[in-house]
Parts: C-alpha cells; structure tokens; sequence
C-alpha cells in the first residue's frame, strides 16, 4: 500500500480521541458563534435580540441559584464583551458542548469518521473569521475605531488613564500604524475566504488575533472571549496541518502538497448555488460594511468637520454670585479648565477640571440660535445647567448663567493644540537623537 493510501485510509479512520474531540469542539464552536454573531451579517442585530431573549431570563436565574453569585446580572450586552452575562453564558456553552458530546458519542458510537462534517465546519469558521476582519479592518482604514486624542485626553494626566484609555490613544495617535493593522486584517479576512489561501490566511489570523487578545488581555479591553475564541479557531484551521507546519517551519524537511479536499453533491446546480451564495453573501456583508462606515464618518472620522466649541479652554476669570474667586489649587469647586470635544459618545463631550484637578464629563448641548449651550451629566439627565455664550475674538469664550446654584460667569481663552509635541512633531526618517519628551 503507497503513502497515499495510508493517508487516504488514516483520514477515514479517525481515533476515538479525535472523534470525541471533535465532536465537543464542533458543538462549542458552534454555539459561541450563534451567542457572539460579531455583527457581521446585515440585520443581525434584531435577530440576535430576539433569539436571546430568552437567555436573558435564564442567564440571572443560572447566578442566583446555580452559581449563588452576590450580585445580579442585570446587563445583556449585544454580543460578547466580558460581563458576567458573557462569562456565565461561556459556562453554559461548556456545559451544554459536553453534554452533546456524551450524547453524540452513545448514539454516533459506530461512525469512522467525520470528515464532511469537518469540512463544513471549518467552512463556517472561515466565513465567520473573514467577515469579522472585514469589520475590524474597515473601520480601521476609515480610522473609525482609533480617533486621534480627543481635546480631554490630550490634557488629562498620564496617570490618570485607565489602561484601555492609553491603548485607544496609542492607537489613535497614528493613521499609518491604523491603515497597517487594517490592511493585515482585511487581507487576512480575504485569504480565508478561499480554500487554497485557507492555510495562509488561517495563520495570519492567527499572527493578527493573538496581537490583538494580547492588548485585550493586558489592557483590560472588553473582548477577551471574542479575541481568544477567534485565536482557537485560527488554531483549529491549522490542526491538520500542524506537522507539515512543524517540518517546513522547525524541522527544515521537505513536505507534501495536501488535498483541498471538498464534498460535492450529485447536481451540479447545487454547487453552482452555493458558490453562488458565497459571493452574494461576501457582497452583501462587504456592501453593509461599507455604509454603515460611510455613515458614521461625518460624526466620528478624524477628518470630520469640528464645531467652534471643540478645543481646549483655559478659564482665566471665574465670577461667582459677583465674587471674583482666586485661581487656588485647594479650591473644589472653581473650574480650571473646560475640553470638549465633537467626538463623543454622546454628541458633543465635555470635561469641566477643577482647581484641585478633578474632572468630570458632561454633555455639552449647544442651540446657536438662542445662543445658548446646556451642560448635563450623562448619568443624570434631569439636572440641567444653562448658559449663555458669546465667542470673543478668535480664542475667547464668555459663559453666563447657573452652576450648581449659584450664579457664575466664566471667562475662558481657547488653548492651540498645535503646540502640543504630540501634535506638531510629525514624521521624521531621519533622527539625530532619540526624541524623548
């Protein structure tokens, strides 16, 4: 018997180590993509909303009175990030992967292999892998993901960053750097989507996703389980060919070609159909992408159009009830200086820093007609604060109205970001010295 038939006879005989293996994996896989979709197909959302509703009823129940957590869950974020929710739902992905692999082993005990099953799961994670490249690229090139510092960041303290803050930063600061990682990932994402490149890409998914769980795991970023669960599916694309990696890449042998083995049904006008479906799918997901990016660019590219009131204002005259009140740094309730922001979560951010260098974010709401801007905390909606502006020269901003009581007026001189070092020391090829500040 040649090598070829060994081969051909090892894969139709599989160990019932690797049946068993097999069919957890197939489950858990399986399952995490029907709780974590990614928001990669168009309409997903409302569709996912409605078939998980009902987890969200169970989930709570599974805390208290399986777990006995000492709090309750009370947030169902749309897809997974890294709450409770998500980790509890994990659990039940776990448990319910290895009690169908109990079932499947009892009832499946006779079958030699699962090679066509094999093949369409990996399909699966090829499709859901490169649609999600597609995403994260995209709004990478369209810098949609990493803004540059905002006004508030650029003046907040170092020290004062939560760890996911200073990774945004370090990634905002730079479009290259962003155009690079968007460019590996789209690339990534279209090597997938062939059978032929399914190697290739499955390891530079994996170069990609252990780069980008490494900053999650190590900046405290909210996508732990979505970054490791694409990282283990990169590896299961690659477990077949792990020896054949391990003489190219460790052993320096000569490996074989391997098989891009596919199962063909009998008609050919279904094959046809599913090739078909493949690129109406890939357009049609690759099409979504594409408005929805375009759509949020005038709101939240860094090329966006700003308002007057985006910048950094240093507060030269605080005027309280006519009180004049002395720039003192113990004071806690005169403000030092106000950032906004056109970029925010809200519409237009606002801080408001005080003399002893706390801060505090608001909404900043302006009517240009009254003239007239309204300051709220995005936690307390209800309690407002007016005031009237007025815009002096080309830096100056005067605010009248209520803070907290009493009646103030806020003489404020906008700060030119440009002489940040940040901000004006660009790209240079050549160094003299090393440009430490």
């Amino acid at each position: 018997m040649g090598q070829t038939s060994h081969a051909r006879l090892h894969m139709l005989h599989w160990s019932f180590t690797k049946k068993i293996l097999f069919r957890f994996v197939f489950l858990f896989f399986l399952l995490f993509i029907f709780f974590n979709p990614n928001d990669i197909l168009p309409l997903n959302n409302p569709f996912y909303d409605f078939y998980s509703r009902p987890f969200h009823r169970l989930v709570p129940w599974i805390g208290a009175h399986i777990l006995h957590l000492s709090y309750p869950i009370t947030m169902f974020p749309l897809g997974s990030f890294d709450t409770t929710y998500d980790y509890v739902i994990l659990l039940l992905i776990v448990v319910i992967s290895l009690l169908g692999c109990l079932v499947w082993s009892l009832l499946d005990r006779r079958r030699s292999h699962y090679r066509v099953l094999y093949y369409w799961l990996t399909v699966v994670l090829r499709y859901y892998c490169a649609y999600s490249m597609f995403s994260y690229g995209s709004v990478k090139l369209s810098k949609l993901q990493f803004g540059f510092p905002s006004p508030g960041s650029l003046v907040q303290p170092l020290g004062t960053y939560s760890p996911m803050h200073l990774a945004w930063a370090f990634y905002g600061y730079s479009t290259g750097y962003n155009y690079f990682l968007g460019v590996a990932e789209v690339v990534t994402g279209m090597l997938l989507l062939f059978r032929r490149t399914t190697r290739l890409g499955a390891i530079c998914l994996l170069a990609v996703m252990s780069n980008v769980m490494a900053v999650n795991y190590f900046y405290d970023v909210g996508l732990k389980l979505v970054s490791t669960a694409m990282v283990l599916m990169s590896l299961f694309l690659l477990v077949e060919e792990r020896w054949r990696l391990l003489d190219f890449f460790i052993r320096n042998k000569i490996t074989v070609p391997q098989s891009n083995w596919a199962p063909r049904f009998g008609r050919k006008w279904v094959n046809r159909s599913l090739v078909a479906f493949k690129y109406v799918l890939t357009v049609s997901i690759v099409t979504n992408i594409i408005i929805v990016n375009y759509r949020l660019l005038a709101d939240w590219s860094d090329q966006r159009t700003t308002s007057p009131f985006h910048g950094i204002f240093n507060v030269e005259t605080f005027i309280r009830n006519n009180d004049t009140i002395a720039p003192l740094l113990t004071d806690t309730t005169r403000w030092r200086r106000l950032t906004i922001s056109d970029h925010g979560s809200y519409g237009i951010n606002a801080s408001v820093r005080l003399m002893n260098d706390s801060a505090k974010a608001y909404v900043l709401k302006p009517d240009t007609v009254s003239r007239q801007v309204i300051l709220y905390r995005p936690s307390d909606t209800s309690r407002k604060f007016y005031f009237t502006y007025a815009f002096t020269g080309n830096d100056g901003l005067r605010l009248k109205g209520s803070w907290k009581g009493d009646s103030v007026q806020v003489v404020l001189h906008k700060y030119d970001m440009n002489n940040f070092i940040l901000i004006n020391r660009g790209f240079h090829f050549i160094n003299e010295e090393s440009y430490v500040r």
